[in-house]
């Protein structure tokens, strides 16, 4: 049974965006199936030059501050304070206990986001890795959704669960093949004998997945889970999500397909 969430929320430069993602998962926190469990917020301010510690202060967040330029290393070090402060006070959560859900400065999560991910968390889902969607395409090229839509909807594909878990093993599922940062879910003691988010630019969410799924622990890749997150321009880690609607733009810009 899970007793405590923590929400981690890596941001740089983020003051713009950052306080409609804390308002919609503090709305997410009051969820009635979430049961008024405590819910701790954690935003890690990395390399920041605007008011975004402000800001997250401001939304009632603990906020960090490191000058890594890394956002693997903020996610480490957000879980890492999550993790010191809900496990160490007397009659605190086991590591088992506590749910941390993960999401993006840019990124705004529904009302329904950690109620799903604790109702799997009950069945036996050590992790669960949901979705994204793109409304505003307003600073792209036309077509631009189109092309992402074509790449990244594969078809959901059924398959039956294989873990040991029998609770696990009660009907086909369905999967996608994608893992985002703004959106993922893990138990805290799978987190840790997973080793954690790697100090990486660029990908510490999928060796994360991957190290998880290499222990066996059961993963749910939840396709009725998506968020909603930006397409902007204006990229914080090179070789993530940004940069692949970057370059479906370039293709639109110069008409290759």
């Amino acid at each position: 049974m899970i007793r405590a969430i923590a929400v981690v929320v890596p941001a740089r430069d983020e003051e713009r965006l950052l306080g409609g993602c804390l308002a919609s998962v503090r709305r997410a926190a009051r969820h009635p199936q979430v049961g008024g469990l405590p819910v701790r917020l954690v935003v890690v301010a990395d390399s920041c030059r605007d008011r975004t510690a402000a800001i997250g202060r401001h939304a009632g967040a603990e906020v960090a501050t490191i000058r890594a330029c890394n956002v693997g290393a903020a996610r480490a070090r957000g879980t890492d304070r999550a993790l010191a402060a809900a496990l160490s006070p007397a009659g605190a959560p086991s590591p088992a206990e506590l749910w941390l859900a993960h999401t993006d400065a840019d990124t705004r999560v529904p009302y329904g986001w950690l109620a799903r991910q604790l109702a799997y968390a009950e069945q036996g889902w050590d992790a669960v890795l949901g979705t994204v969607q793109v409304l505003d395409w307003s600073e792209h090229p036309p077509g631009t959704a189109e092309k992402f839509q074509r790449q990244y909807a594969t078809p959901v594909r059924p398959s039956v669960e294989t873990t040991p878990k029998p609770t696990l093993r009660t009907a086909p599922r369905a999967e996608h093949p994608h893992v985002h940062g703004a959106n993922l879910g893990v138990r805290a003691d799978a987190y840790r004998s997973a080793g954690g988010f790697a100090a990486l630019a660029v990908g510490e969410d999928h060796a994360l997945v991957a190290a998880l799924e290499a222990l066996g622990r059961p993963v749910r890749r939840a396709a009725d889970l998506p968020v909603i997150t930006s397409a902007r321009r204006s990229v914080r880690a090179r070789g993530g999500f940004g940069d692949t609607i970057s370059a479906l733009s370039l293709r639109g810009m110069d008409g290759r397909a």
